[in-house]
C-alpha cells in the first residue's frame, strides 16, 4: 500500500521568492512558472510567507489606482504570514481535511526551525487519495 505521509508525495522543489523581492517580480515567477503562488522564504530558506497571484493582481490594481509604480511593492506587504505548514510525517488526509476547511490550495513542508522542505498543494493530494483509493 502507497504511503499517506506528506514526504512521499510532497513538490520537493516548490517555487519560491525571496522575502527582499517586489510584487512584479513575484508576478513574473509566477507567470513564469504557470503556477498560482509562491512561498515566501527568506535568505536561509525558513518559510516567511505566501503570497498567491490574487494577491500579486491586487497589489498592482490598487498602484494602478494609485498612479503608482506598478509592480514596486515589496511581497512582505501583500503576502499571507504566518502561514500554516506542516511537516513531512504528517498524515494526509487530516491535512486535506484541513485545508479544505481553510479553503488553501497549497501549503509549505517544513523541517526543523522552519526551513523548507517542500510543498503539498490539492493536485499531490488529489494523486495520493485517488492512488489510495483504487488499492
Amino acid at each position: 500500500m502507497r504511503s499517506l505521509k506528506i514526504a512521499d508525495h510532497l513538490v520537493t522543489n516548490p517555487i519560491t521568492i525571496s522575502f527582499n523581492a517586489t510584487i512584479g517580480e513575484a508576478a513574473r515567477t509566477i507567470i513564469k512558472n504557470k503556477v498560482s503562488g509562491v512561498i515566501v522564504i527568506d535568505e536561509e530558506n525558513i518559510v516567511r510567507g505566501m503570497l498567491s497571484e490574487l494577491d500579486c493582481l491586487k497589489s498592482m490594481l490598487a498602484e494602478v489606482y494609485n498612479e503608482g509604480e506598478v509592480g514596486k511593492a515589496p511581497v512582505t506587504a501583500e503576502m499571507t504570514s504566518p502561514v500554516t505548514s506542516n511537516g513531512p510525517d504528517e498524515d494526509i488526509i487530516s491535512v486535506a481535511q484541513n485545508m479544505l476547511d481553510q479553503k488553501q490550495r497549497r501549503r509549505p513542508v517544513i523541517i526543523e526551525e522552519g526551513h523548507l522542505l517542500g510543498q503539498i498543494t490539492c493536485r499531490q493530494l488529489l494523486s495520493a487519495i485517488m492512488a489510495f483509493g483504487s488499492k
